[in-house]
């Protein structure tokens, strides 16, 4: 096995990382003939109170919660409108105060990342001002994992370098949920980040039905257009409960973010990562259409992804169960770097790599013979024990970096020598 530096960092889940969500309860007749529903009831009770009362009873709400939480007075205010919206309220005769309280009522705290953080990506952050020499601005996706088993996407920016070295921006004290959804047809969707959020606080939660139990495993890829502008691209998995199907994220500024399903059979799976840009004029994503080997997929359009050619099956033991991806190509001179996972015995993961042809990426020129990590030791204990996966690695001179998933709850980060990594392949 290569020599992998492990830096001491690691990230886990974190209970007290909260944000106000929406509680959601059906506007609909009630149960019972002659009375109002539920919701109605709730904001025809807060209506009745004279206004000393509503001021008293919203004052013991933000006692609880204002400090907690960042400017929860207008994510009440926010939310009282889709209420207002739902039951037709008469708005001008409602005072602020109730409107605080009749939003207060219809949104909950939510732990977004107290059962797991796993499942890295990482790609250049769009800002690269003011950096010494030999260092590199990163921003890294995370599958946050909390109440219900439903998995959100946040974020943490920091710096690679000078060497194997990182250093991660601290978060603040207060994490925000990317709002203001807005359709924008055939199940695609816009939200934008709060603009005096950072990043790093900064939450993607499920929006539409077909997401409703999670967004999981983002891939993120700086891809570069035929013009040379960059836009910075993520496929994820989106679960319902029920049914999976892979959809698109897209942002050129990390403020607005683009979520759209994509279409074809490749679509149906997980696990799908596109390479950086064309390749011979085509879009590429390498996916995994049987849940066994690794596929390379063309297409002359982003979202839609039809059948695959076999690129890759298990050979080795540490692999034997199972193939898959573990992020997007990465570009070298030598060829495209590919990150993999393999499934063993006793179902351990482990991640290895290969080495694709530059122009013809259904060629495979090299093979690592055994993973460059495997779960073993303080990797093994978790969630899902004997895991470590990855969503995306990323050069940086002449090492390779590579946040890893650890048992389905934890973050880590290994550095390892690209030159060595390629020697290490048959």
């Amino acid at each position: 096995m290569l020599d992998v530096i492990h830096h001491p960092l690691r990230l886990t889940a974190d209970p007290a990382r909260v944000v106000v969500r929406p509680f959601h309860i059906a506007i609909e007749a009630s149960a019972v003939p002659g009375r109002p529903g539920r919701v109605r009831r709730i904001a025809e009770s807060v209506l009745a109170m004279d206004e000393a009362e509503a001021a008293i009873e919203l004052e013991l709400v933000l006692r609880d919660f204002e400090a907690r939480h960042w400017q929860t007075r207008a994510v009440f205010r926010t939310r009282y409108k889709a209420i207002r919206e739902g039951l037709k309220l008469d708005d001008a005769a409602i005072s602020d105060i109730k409107k605080q309280l009749i939003g207060a009522y219809f949104c909950h705290e939510y732990s977004y990342a107290a059962a797991a953080l796993m499942n890295p990506s990482v790609i250049p952050h769009p800002d690269q001002s003011g950096l010494s020499d030999g260092a590199l601005r990163i921003a890294m996706s995370l599958r946050a994992v909390g109440e219900g088993h439903i998995s959100s996407i946040a974020f943490r920016e920091g710096i690679l370098g000078p060497g194997p070295m990182i250093e991660l921006m601290p978060e603040p004290p207060f994490a925000t949920a990317a709002d203001g959804a807005m359709e924008l047809g055939n199940g695609a969707i816009e939200v934008h980040r709060h603009p005096d959020s950072s990043l790093s606080g900064t939450v993607l939660f499920p929006m539409t039905a077909a997401q409703s139990k999670g967004l999981e495993d983002l891939r993120l890829v700086r891809f570069q257009h035929d013009d040379g502008a960059y836009e910075w691209l993520g496929t994820y998995t989106a679960y319902n409960g029920a049914s999976i199907r892979s959809e698109l994220m897209r942002t050129s500024d990390f403020r607005s973010f683009t979520l759209a399903p994509m279409s074809g059979p490749a679509a149906r799976n997980k696990g799908m990562a596109l390479f950086p840009r064309k390749v011979g004029g085509e879009y590429m994503m390498i996916g995994r259409q049987d849940g066994e080997n690794v596929f390379l997929i063309r297409s002359d359009r982003l979202d839609h992804w039809g059948e695959g050619q076999l690129l890759l099956t298990p050979e080795f033991p540490w692999e034997m169960v199972q193939l898959g991806n573990c992020g997007s190509p990465i570009e070298l001179d030598e060829g495209w770097l590919l990150l993999t996972h393999g499934v063993g015995a006793m179902r351990k993961y482990s991640i290895g790599a290969i080495l694709l042809d530059k122009d013809d990426p259904s060629k495979i020129i090299g093979r690592m013979r055994e993973p460059l990590l495997s779960a073993a030791n303080e990797d093994r204990e978790g969630y899902v024990p004997n895991v470590v996966y990855t969503c995306g690695g990323l050069r940086h001179g002449d090492t390779l970096f590579v946040p890893y998933g650890v048992a389905d709850s934890s973050v880590a980060f290994g550095f390892v020598s690209i030159s060595s990594l390629l020697a290490a392949m048959r």
